[in-house]
């Protein structure tokens, strides 16, 4: 299994993590069928979203899959007036992720990351690793310790 900057970074800080292969579906790249594949519940599949809010500029999120992210609430949690989703053509751009495979960790800029507060109902959630078909499965405090996560509820 390759070892992506996402790992790169869980094993620099030491941080305890198991990584899940799964094949790829080029047409489907969602959490859904991440869980599908993997056999585990969709609301422990973290998709991550980029945004930008009209102060803070980009920031980096992580929701259930299956679930919504409440742009006004996280536009209030962040300090912002409004946010918005970033075009999926500067993702890339921005994070060094291609969609379908971002990861809130390993990206080329730090960026304020947000995870959903659901995460801390599980011992572990899954995130991208960084490429299509693997995930890395860690504790949510882990997370939040490699990222210096605000934890909020920003979902409806």
């Amino acid at each position: 299994m390759k070892k992506t900057n996402a790992v790169r970074i869980l094993d620099r800080l030491n941080l305890p993590y198991r990584l899940q292969e799964f094949p790829v579906n080029q047409t489907d790249l969602s959490a859904e069928y991440a869980a599908d594949r993997m056999g585990v519940p969709l609301e422990r599949v973290f998709k991550t979203l980029v945004v930008r809010g009209n102060k803070t500029g980009v920031l980096v999120v992580s929701i259930p899959g299956g679930s919504e992210l409440d742009l006004k609430a996280l536009a209030g949690f962040s300090g912002n007036k409004k946010v918005e989703m970033l075009p999926v053509k500067e993702v890339r751009q921005l994070t060094g992720y291609v969609r379908g495979a971002v990861s809130p960790l390993g990206m080329k800029s730090r960026y304020s990351f947000y995870l959903d507060q659901s995460a801390l109902r599980f011992p572990s959630i899954f995130i991208s690793a960084g490429a299509h078909g693997i995930q890395i499965s860690l504790a949510p405090q882990d997370l939040i310790l490699a990222l210096d996560a605000t934890v909020g509820n920003i979902t409806r």
